[in-house]
């Protein structure tokens, strides 16, 4: 991982043993920024105060083997992603100004998908895991991951069953406090339909009438045209002497006709000329036609206004024309059926409420159970492991209790709260010694207890449920001794079916490492390149001896740091 202007680091790289390493140095040194980095790497929130002080931005790159056929190389390459040699190469840019990109074997991709190949890639954990561990729904989610399968089936069901539970109690609940403002919008519909049903609008009907309306309005004017257009064309019958278009076409024709015999070009004009009389003889019959046919009575008019008006009664209310209104009439009657139809709509929701109430109830109990299966199992594996860890005496069980609710539903014989994850409240208890009865963590543990409890957990839950990687940030805080010692060893062997990177002030767990990485500062308070580097040899000795008194060239200390590189050597 190579790590550019963030924070105090410079420009530097990061080398991970595959299996166990150990980050140390001075207090302010930088070893935080190293954990810093993979989260942001990990798809971590961005921060422009990470940017160092005069940069532009931070760089962070990184190189990251992922086996083929898994489901992080599937999502990856799915968002184009190319593998190097079996490995994806991410980075991540942050501005000074805030902004954040990432990048995913050679593509730029959403920070949120980094965040979800991390799920299966890494697995973090530090001071704050600490604190997630003590809230109970963090706790009922370690036993669910733990149970696997055994719960994660049930818990798909009672989910289902709970989301439509809601849906159904929203809308039943919707239906009956909204009773009186639907049985409103149902009063306005019904008038509105008994409007206009008693007009009984046709479609197209206002735009027939319209048309007739402007035709009886001007029946006088229509008809004395359509009068002297016959006459111009037919002759008029009052006018003998008249000359019309008939006859002048017609003596067209006969001059033509007389000499047709002599020329095709003039027959076929004579033809047309012939097709032009007919036409205007149509035409003629239907001018006289339409002026007889024309209708000039007022009392039809008065009638076709009132019509008129009946139905722009209607489109004032319920549409733009007739057809909107017909289309405002259909949806009305649907939704007025809706409405109408409430009571039995009450019915069907209120009894499909008391059986999704019931199925609920009965997936509920599962759930407990395969929980209460799951948490003697976990239980009785973390105390395994804290023995390991220098708490011999320690017990650790888990207590799972509901709530009764007379609101929720009836799981063995009693009404209890209900959520989305089931009705159990499961907490994690610590009995650290014997004698001492179980208290939950956040009230029994100390720090250093609280620690190692959750290094068991993730160890149980490597066994479980494993991840490549796993990166705790000082998770031996408020531990030394004996106790520090032990944790060291654990990781160790944890370190044999993973990559394990732990940032630690303590050398008890970094004589553990198969490789200690060094963070120093230089002169001007930055990490450099050089300022990240592996220890070997006499190094390591000088470091350990440092941490362990403050002195690098104590012999006591120098004796007692290859005493416990030895004690690694031979544990492992």
């Amino acid at each position: 991982m190579r790590i550019r202007s963030l924070g105090v680091i410079d420009d530097a790289v990061v080398e991970l043993s595959p299996g166990f390493t150990a980050v140390t140095g001075e207090t302010g040194a930088g070893k935080t920024m190293v954990v810093t980095s993979l989260g942001l790497l990990l798809g971590g929130r961005a921060d422009a105060a990470l940017v160092r002080i005069g940069a532009e931005k931070a760089v962070v790159e990184g190189r990251i083997s992922v086996p083929q056929g898994t489901s992080a190389v599937v999502r990856a390459e799915e968002a184009g992603a190319e593998l190097d040699d079996g490995a994806l190469l991410i980075s991540r840019t942050v501005s000074a100004e805030g902004r954040s990109r990432a990048h995913l074997g050679g593509r730029s991709v959403p920070v949120g998908m980094l965040a979800e190949l991390a799920d299966e890639l890494v697995a973090v954990h530090g001071q704050t895991d600490q604190q997630g561990l003590l809230k109970l729904s963090r706790q009922r989610q370690a036993l669910d991951r733990y149970a696997g399968d055994a719960v994660a089936v049930p818990l798909a069901k009672y989910g289902e069953a709970y989301r439509r539970l809601r849906a159904v109690s929203v809308e039943l609940d919707e239906i009956v406090t909204r009773a009186r403002e639907r049985a409103q919008e149902a009063d306005m519909l019904r008038f509105g339909l008994d409007e206009i049903a008693g007009v009984e609008p046709r479609a197209g009907e206002d735009v027939e009438l319209a048309e007739e309306a402007e035709r009886l309005g001007h029946a006088e004017a229509l008809s004395s045209a359509a009068t002297a257009a016959h006459a111009a064309l037919a002759g008029n019958p009052e006018d003998p002497e008249g000359i019309d278009a008939a006859t002048l076409v017609a003596g067209a024709q006969r001059a033509l006709d007389a000499v047709r015999s002599h020329d095709p070009a003039l027959a076929a004009l004579g033809d047309r000329i012939g097709e032009i009389g007919i036409l205007l003889g149509d035409v003629a019959g239907e001018l006289a036609g339409y002026a007889d046919d024309l209708d000039a009575d007022p009392l039809r008019l008065a009638a076709v206004e009132e019509r008129r008006a009946a139905l722009n009664g209607l489109t004032r209310k319920y549409g733009e024309n007739i057809a909107a209104v017909l289309a405002w009439a259909e949806e009305g009657g649907t939704r007025l059926t809706e409405l109408d139809s409430d009571d039995d709509r009450i019915g069907e929701l209120t009894a499909e409420r008391d059986a999704l109430r019931t199925e609920l109830g009965g997936l509920a109990q599962a759930l407990t159970d395969a929980r209460t299966e799951a948490a003697e199992r976990f239980a009785a594996a973390v105390t395994a492991e804290l023995a390991s860890l220098a708490m011999p005496h320690a017990r650790v069980s888990f207590a799972i209790r509901q709530t009764e609710d007379p609101d929720g539903v009836e799981v063995g014989g009693r009404p209890v709260a209900y959520g989305p994850s089931g009705v159990d409240e499961v907490e994690l208890l610590l009995a650290p010694h014997p004698g001492a009865p179980p208290r939950p963590i956040a009230k029994g543990a100390s720090g250093g207890e609280l620690s190692r409890v959750m290094l068991a957990v993730e160890v149980v839950f490597a066994g479980t449920d494993p991840v490549p990687t796993y990166l705790f940030d000082e998770v031996d805080a408020g531990v030394g001794g004996k106790a520090a010692v032990e944790i060291g060893r654990r990781l160790a062997r944890l370190a044999k079916s993973a990559q394990v990177v732990v940032v630690t002030h303590l050398p008890q767990v970094a004589a553990f490492a198969d490789r200690q990485l060094l963070v120093e500062k230089t002169n001007d308070g930055s990490v450099t390149r050089s300022g990240v580097k592996v220890l070997e040899g006499e190094e390591r000795v000088r470091e350990l001896s440092r941490m362990l008194a403050g002195q690098e060239d104590s012999e006591t200390a120098r004796a007692h740091a290859e005493e416990l590189l030895e004690t690694a050597r031979a544990d492992v």
